[in-house]
């Protein structure tokens, strides 16, 4: 069993598993280990739209009463929606979503109470070491279900991120992509002067019209066309639990979520000077910039959720942005959310005056590769053939290998879970861009 647990205890929460792996039987035994680990009275589980979460929170909450806590109910609900449910009732909280990953998928996020994160270091090895060991503890006395509709309340502190009188008429579409968007976003954009038209509403964790992954360029097509016939302002597009978005222009054009961290750091600088903003280390070099020509603080961090909200936490920063489009905001308990970025981007249109496609020309100085995946035998020893390629650059350690040769750079990092190495890398133009990678890809392939 516990080859099996390996798979379903990844990296920083528990993601991306086959049904057959994260089944009930599991499902109950992380409900009662994750009470026992957390020690609380109450917890919090919501579910996405897909045909196995339903069973599987089942499974969850009867483990989790059986160790006596109390169950706050959610039912179908947003990854976001599920950390501001934990941040508001100050409980911990599961979320059972397989996020972009195909309909045959399912996992749990798991947070503390405040939305704080559950990573390796940080309770999940403990979680999993009960959850391996089979046990289901019983209490004295077995705790209540009681299903709790916060939808309304979620979509009012959505929109307190804003000046809701500083909004202007704007045509939006969002692509939801059957995912639980179809859900939030309708709720959180009602009463707002924004002519919405979204695509793909109905819940169907099947995924019928195409998946719910946006940062593939395949799956926003649907949407680049809705908003050249509709002559729309911007396009949203939301993965399958909505706590990320990716933008798309009234040209029709892609927005990285390197210019959408941009652009929503600066609007907060604005209104906050000072600040601290926190960003990955793939994101573009324009968002340190940016940051610093606000007068703000930019701090470099690891890829990834856990890691970002810690120094978050440490930093007391304000935002921070990833270039996979999330976006964690303080006043969100540091955690991310899509429907805030949302919104907030659709403010900074109403007051500029302008398109986004004029708007975004600022924020995008430099030419990305975009993450790309190669599969080789032994990452270690390749990241370290390419380092020696590379010594005379500068270079450092803090997520696989980031080498800076002053007008280009590139992260070369491996996966946690595959036998994959992840290029990211960024030049002035296009063409250097595609000059380069072709340069660093042939080292990599070569071994």
């Amino acid at each position: 069993m516990s080859a099996e647990l390996d798979a379903i205890f990844k990296a920083y929460d528990i993601r991306g598993v086959y049904p057959d792996q994260l089944d009930e039987s599991v499902a109950r035994r992380v409900g009662n280990a994750f009470v026992r680990f957390t020690g609380a009275d109450r917890v919090i589980v919501g579910r996405d739209m897909r045909p196995s979460s339903e069973p599987l929170s089942v499974a969850f909450v009867e483990g989790a009463t059986m160790a006596g806590a109390d169950v706050v109910d959610l039912g179908l609900a947003s990854t976001d929606m599920c950390y501001f449910a934990a941040g508001r009732l100050d409980a911990p909280a599961a979320m059972f979503t397989a996020s972009h990953n195909p309909a045959r998928y399912n996992d749990i996020k798991l947070c503390r109470a405040g939305a704080a994160p559950v990573g390796q270091d940080t309770g999940l090895a403990q979680i999993k070491a009960a959850v391996d060991a089979g046990l289901l503890e019983r209490a004295e006395e077995t705790g209540r279900t009681e299903r709790v509709d916060m939808l309304a309340a979620f979509a009012e502190h959505v929109r307190s991120f804003v000046d809701v009188g500083s909004l202007r008429p704007l045509v939006v579409v969002a692509d939801t992509a059957n995912g639980m968007g179809g859900l939030v976003v309708p709720a959180v954009l009602d009463g707002l002067p924004f002519d919405l038209t979204v695509l793909y509403p109905e819940l169907d964790g099947t995924f019928p019209n195409h998946p719910a992954d946006p940062i593939q360029p395949e799956n926003l097509k649907d949407l680049q066309r809705a908003v050249l016939d509709r002559g729309a302002d911007v396009g949203l597009a939301f993965d399958g639990d909505a706590d990320r978005v990716f933008l798309v222009d009234d040209r029709g054009q892609p927005v990285s979520g390197s210019t959408t961290t941009a652009i929503v750091a600066k609007a907060l600088l604005e209104r906050h000077p000072g600040e601290t903003i926190v960003h990955n280390l793939i994101v573009s070099k324009a968002v340190p910039e940016i940051v610093r020509e606000m007068g703000g603080t930019p701090v470099r961090t690891r890829v990834g959720h856990s890691f970002i909200k810690q120094v978050m936490a440490e930093t007391g920063a304000i935002f921070g942005g990833e270039h996979s489009a999330h976006y964690y905001f303080r006043d969100n308990w540091r955690a991310d959310s899509g429907s805030i970025a949302a919104l907030m981007v659709l403010e900074q249109l109403s007051l500029a005056g302008e398109p986004l496609s004029e708007l975004r020309k600022p924020f995008e100085r430099y030419a990305q590769s975009g993450e790309i995946n190669t599969e080789v035998e032994d990452p270690a020893a390749v990241i370290e053939k390419v380092s020696a390629e590379y010594r005379d650059a500068t270079q450092d350690r803090l997520d696989g290998l980031t080498v800076d040769l002053g007008d280009w750079w590139f992260n070369l990092r491996p996966s946690n879970t595959e036998p994959l190495l992840r290029l990211n890398l960024e030049a002035p133009d296009q063409a250097a861009v595609e000059k380069h990678t072709a340069e660093v890809l042939a080292l990599v392939r070569r071994g």
